[in-house]
């Protein structure tokens, strides 16, 4: 039994720890470290034996949903522009803000982005369940604005509840200037804090079914109809992806937030800053080495 010294000093040691990192433990850090999230549910993942692949993507995570345990990390925590995959906070604001069939007239300045847009016209109306389906199939910049304006009143206002989201959950990286991610200087998250988004909107039923649509019939107001594909193309490669979301800038590269699920076992995937010819492949590796490699099951 350690002594009551012994006892003593350790407690001043966890003392000191915490109060150098701002009166909050220390980050989670090393390849098994958990990745954070609301009343997180404990299990046991096992990392599979076999050693992860080679990516191109500058950073990645892969975490087991269940657990939050990090079964692979490449830069995790270096801070990057991470494009559109910054809508997953958004969509959670905008399920945070309640009344998700509230009616939500488009306003002119709305549509003030570029380049992805569904094409709102100023006078419509379409709820925010209607349009956060877009914004997680389609990535559709000017459904991000109209969501942001509605439930905020400003871009500039929403932006800070999703600063305020993101910290709530354990994001300690990232800082978010409005709710689409075309690059803005100031703006940066990580491949561990996308994770951590990834896990909680997966929490959510209505956002978990959005992000595993591959497509989908979208009418406008006046009758016409535009059909919308997701932009996530590993749903189409591995039978077992069931979402999350896409984002591509010349400041971010090609980047993608992607789930699985396999043989009772669910993981997220992150790559930031990856290319064009090896976004997708770097992600399918990484859900193949974590899902169907021996081992890899509990």
């Amino acid at each position: 039994m350690p002594s009551n010294r012994a006892r003593l000093t350790a407690l001043l040691f966890t003392a000191a720890l915490i109060s150098s990192c701002g009166g909050n433990p220390p980050p989670p850090s090393g390849p098994t470290a958990r990745v954070a999230t609301s009343a997180s549910p404990v299990r046991t993942a096992v990392i599979p034996r076999t050693p992860p692949p080679p990516i191109v993507g500058e950073s990645a995570i892969v975490v087991d949903i269940a657990s939050g345990r990090v079964l692979y990390a490449k830069n995790a925590d270096q801070p990057r522009a991470v494009a559109s995959t910054q809508k997953i906070i958004t969509a959670l604001c905008v399920l945070d803000a309640g009344s998700i069939d509230k009616q939500v007239v488009i306003q002119p300045t709305d549509g003030n982005c570029e380049p992805t847009k569904l094409g709102l016209k100023t006078g419509d109306t379409y709820t925010r369940r209607e349009l956060l389906k877009v914004l997680m199939v389609k990535s559709a910049n000017d459904v991000a604005r109209t969501l942001a304006r509605d439930v905020a009143g400003s871009q500039e206002a929403f932006a800070m509840r999703m600063n305020r989201k993101s910290a709530s959950l354990g994001m300690r990286n990232s800082h978010f200037l409005n709710p689409h991610g075309l690059t803005e200087p100031g703006q940066y998250s990580t491949a561990r804090d996308m994770a951590i988004a990834a896990r909680e909107a997966y929490r959510s039923p209505l956002l978990r079914s959005y992000v595993a649509t591959r497509s989908f019939t979208f009418r406008f107001n006046d009758g016409r109809t535009r059909y919308l594909e997701n932009t996530n193309k590993v749903l189409k490669q591995l039978p077992y992806c069931n979402g999350m979301k896409t984002g591509t800038t010349n400041a971010s590269g090609r980047c993608l937030v992607s789930t699985g699920t396999l043989n009772g076992r669910a993981v997220i995937c992150v790559v930031l800053k990856s290319n064009t010819p090896n976004i997708w492949s770097d992600s399918s590796k990484l859900l193949r080495w974590a899902l169907e490699r021996p081992g890899a099951q509990s």
